[in-house]
């Protein structure tokens, strides 16, 4: 079911960790923002779509998570885009002829058999450096930032003052630093500086996962996230009511420390060399 959060934007939230799908209208038709995530709620999604009297003109990945490049026959065949490294993320991943077995082996169990992979990851590159979906709508920024995973953006709905966040400012999952990149820790603040800078213009947050936020709750997210990061910077675990034994989400428990181990272990390794990124 889709609830309006803002005058022309709406948010359907899938069983699953609370993904959030979000729909926002234009002059011609609408744009959804990681639509998911099983074959009914997308099919829902759809329906409602069109109950509205509108039809889907483009989609928006906002980064390469398996859960945020799904699609649906009912969707259409609008295109859907994502950044320039979002898409050659995909492209990669779906050059491989085992992909359907690597994406199949990370899909959590109790949804596997739900989740259609038929349009799975059939992404279109944004130009490099693109600050604006490409559409009849209002304007809509992209910030574009490596905090979560390569080719991860925000988008700001500036009409409605809606922040897209991606899989960032959750109350419930904690911050997922991509910890394989060459500076993960600085990249996450450096995201959250970003969010800062636009958080006047804010008057919603919609995370991948988790629950919608008005826009004068912003800034204690981003400083709940930030001080998330800077304790693993410091080699410390974080103290946050989203980890520990009251984790909402109980297998997060022990994510800090794996973390830190995995940062731990990163920091003797040579810089990547990640060609054209």
């Amino acid at each position: 079911m889709l609830t309006q959060i803002a005058d022309g934007v709406f948010v359907s939230e899938s069983g699953f960790l609370q993904s959030n799908s979000v729909v926002v209208e234009g002059r011609d038709g609408v744009l959804v923002v990681d639509p998911g995530l099983t074959d009914d709620e997308m099919t829902q999604l759809a329906d409602d779509i069109r109950g509205m009297g509108q039809r889907i003109v483009a989609g928006f990945a906002t980064h390469p998570d398996w859960d945020h490049v799904l699609w649906h026959p009912a969707l259409g065949d609008a295109p859907r885009y994502g950044t320039a490294l979002c898409a050659a993320t995909m492209a990669e991943l779906l050059a491989q002829p085992d992909w359907p077995a690597q994406v199949a082996a990370g899909l959590p169990p109790e949804y596997a058999d739900q989740i259609p992979l038929e349009l799975f990851g059939a992404i279109t590159a944004l130009p490099r450096g693109a600050e604006r979906i490409p559409w009849e709508g209002p304007a809509i920024r992209i910030i574009e930032h490596r905090a979560h995973a390569r080719g991860h953006a925000a988008l700001l709905v500036e009409e409605g003052g809606v922040l897209i966040a991606g899989d960032m400012l959750s109350d419930i999952l904690m911050p997922f630093v991509d910890v394989d990149a060459d500076q993960p820790l600085e990249d996450y603040l450096a995201a959250l500086g970003l969010f800062e800078e636009v958080a006047e213009k804010v008057g919603a947050v919609v995370p991948g996962h988790g629950s919608v936020a008005s826009g004068d709750r912003l800034r204690g997210r981003i400083a709940q996230d930030r001080a998330y990061v800077e304790a693993l910077r410091a080699g410390d675990l974080p103290v946050d009511a989203r980890v520990g034994e009251a984790a909402p989400v109980p297998w997060l428990a022990d994510m800090p420390r794996w973390q830190l181990q995995r940062l731990a272990e990163r920091a003797d390794r040579p810089p990547q060399d990640h060609a054209g990124s």
